[in-house]
């Protein structure tokens, strides 16, 4: 359904494909990693208000990037999407070769305290980073506006219950030798998607520029 140029009601394929998408870039497997080792120092409880909060946080962060973002980038910071395609995407490369080489896609510094890091880094930037906020400034252009803010919340609704399951999980996946592997297979993804976004930003350096 649509008004004017609005799709009001976003097609299932279009959700699917930016779901898919997002959850990629989300990566819930490096929180799997992440909430199993915070469990050793901090109760249930705390862990599910610290991955609730998370959540809402990184909600709110990329749907008012979704909403403002051109505008933010054109006319607050005076920044072509395409600049920030290539940068986000060198920094997905870096974090996916970090991934590949020693089993960690982002390290948390021993100095941040344990209240903040719902809101930094577990919000931002692992589950709205560089990638996620580029998604969500350009996914309206390919699958509406709609169908990304729905692809935004299936993702994160699956990351949701990814952290809160994450103690089992990596408990399973610790005892089976798999979580190493696994970070190692998501940060070629990641990588590739680095790649894939550097590739996409260059192409629209030379289509906006005319090089």
């Amino acid at each position: 359904m649509k008004i004017g140029s609005v799709e009001l009601i976003p097609r299932i394929p279009d959700i699917i494909s930016a779901a898919v998408a997002m959850l990629a870039l989300v990566n819930p497997i490096q929180k799997i990693f992440l909430i199993s080792s915070l469990r050793e120092n901090l109760s249930d409880a705390q862990i599910r208000s610290i991955i609730t909060k998370s959540t809402l946080i990184a909600f709110l962060t990329l749907i008012v990037f979704l909403a403002f973002g051109n505008i933010i980038f054109h006319y607050v910071f005076h920044i072509q999407l395409y600049a920030f395609r290539i940068t986000c995407g060198s920094v997905l490369v870096y974090s996916g070769l970090m991934a590949l080489n020693k089993g960690v896609i982002i390290q948390i510094d021993k100095n941040v305290r344990i209240q903040d890091i719902s809101s930094v880094p577990i919000a931002i930037p692992m589950i709205a980073g560089p990638g996620t906020i580029t998604a969500a400034v350009s996914f309206p252009n390919e699958y509406g506006a709609a169908a990304t803010i729905a692809g935004i919340v299936v993702a994160l609704g699956i990351n949701f219950l990814v952290m809160l399951s994450a103690r089992h999980t990596g408990q399973f996946l610790i005892r089976h030798n798999f979580m190493s592997p696994l970070l190692r297979i998501i940060g070629l993804i990641v990588a590739t998607i680095g790649i894939q976004m550097m590739s996409d930003g260059v192409v629209d350096f030379i289509r906006v520029t005319g090089v």
